[in-house]
């Protein structure tokens, strides 16, 4: 079964963080006299998409895990399935990466220098918040920050799945916040532990508890969910307005302003399931989008080869400056999604489902067993 809803958030979260360095990158083409400045004005905080891709990771995780608490076993399962969907793909664009850093350093500025920093190199393959040289604490795939996040939040709701699924929420709830306030009232703690107490892993709370309150019945009206989408739209738009030319929040600023109208739409996005029949009879834009949801990572991982080598284009062609700065940023979009279709069908599913395969043999022979019954291409919820 799939929630429709949630998977086009997916994509639009991926498009939104694709869309703000379509942005950056019209910038650089402005800077080298190859187009016309953009207006520093915006509609959303396009950068919020992280913010999004959080509230819907807390909550996709605890629905999607609804077999898996209490069970013997359930924390290796768990991990082995995020570490088959996670690690892949990032390790492969992180190798291309570092294979660029080698070859052109001078293209990638500071980060090229962490091929000297072999410590803080590996710990960005394995998750772990380090310092780059120039004090930053970001891998060498810049992108990879969320990760960090994103790996620290399975490692909390793995450790509470054996309490059921209400304690699993309430364990990571409470770890979550003890973790912010002591990051806000101890400035020295070692850098991980100040890393993961941002305030913006609140994020994955507040998706946890939608999907706690949406697993216990609870189902807003189609006018209740309407008017939850108006308010996280509105929500978003007011933040851009008042975050406009201070870039990104920090700390508590940002869940507050940009994570809970994204929790408003994640809450909104909680309706009725829908089987592979009734998604295959949506329109077409909205089917497009829910693959694009499957896409969403692959997107979100890979846009930026796409956009630099559309730029590069752009400039050697010598068709920059005829383009409104939006005609290239809509290009570089549409590079993006192409890209990320083509490497989410043929290598980040491939390369899943063999590792997942080959890390739970259990749940390869499964799906074997269960061959005759059809499943969606974006059906599954992970």
């Amino acid at each position: 079964m799939i929630l429709v809803p949630i998977q086009i958030l997916r994509a639009l979260a991926a498009l939104m963080v694709v869309w703000h360095h379509a942005r950056h990158e019209a910038g650089l083409l402005a800077e080298r006299g190859a187009g016309r400045a953009l207006d520093p004005g915006t509609l959303l905080p396009w950068w919020g998409g992280v913010d999004l891709f959080f509230v819907i990771s807390g909550c996709v995780i605890v629905l999607a895990s609804g077999r898996l608490f209490r069970v013997p076993g359930a924390r290796g399962r768990f991990l082995a399935h995020r570490i088959a969907r996670v690690v892949p793909l990032y390790w492969l664009v992180s190798l291309l990466y570092l294979a660029l850093a080698l070859a052109r350093p001078d293209l990638l500025g500071e980060a090229a220098a962490l091929v000297r920093e072999p410590a803080a190199l590996l710990a960005g393959f394995l998750f772990w918040p380090a310092a780059r040289p120039d004090g930053i604490v970001q891998p060498l795939y810049g992108l990879g920050w969320t990760l960090n996040y994103e790996a620290f939040f399975y490692v909390l709701f793995a450790a509470g799945l054996g309490l059921g699924r209400r304690g699993a929420v309430a364990w990571l709830v409470a770890v979550l916040a003890l973790l912010v306030a002591a990051g806000a009232v101890l400035p020295d703690l070692p850098l991980p532990l100040r890393f993961w107490a941002n305030p913006i892993v609140l994020e994955f709370a507040a998706g946890a508890g939608l999907a706690l309150a949406y697993r216990a019945g609870v189902r807003p009206a189609p006018s209740a969910r309407i008017a939850l989408a108006v308010l996280g739209l509105l929500g978003l738009i007011l933040a851009a307005r008042l975050l406009a030319g201070l870039g990104e929040a920090d700390g508590v600023l940002r869940p507050l302003l940009v994570g809970v109208p994204a929790a408003l739409l994640v809450a909104a996005a909680l309706g009725p399931e829908r089987d592979a029949a009734q998604v295959a009879r949506l329109p077409g834009p909205m089917r497009a989008l829910v693959h694009l949801g499957d896409a969403s990572y692959a997107l979100y991982l890979v846009h930026p080869f796409a956009l630099r080598l559309v730029r590069e284009g752009l400039l050697r062609l010598g068709v920059a400056p005829a383009l409104h700065p939006f005609g290239a940023m809509l290009l570089m979009l549409a590079a993006g999604v192409a890209a990320a279709i083509l490497v989410h069908r043929f290598i980040e599913r491939p390369l899943t489902r063999r590792l997942r395969g080959w890390l739970d043999p259990g749940d390869a022979r499964n799906r074997v067993r269960a061959a005759p019954v059809p499943v969606p291409r974006g059906g599954r919820r992970d």
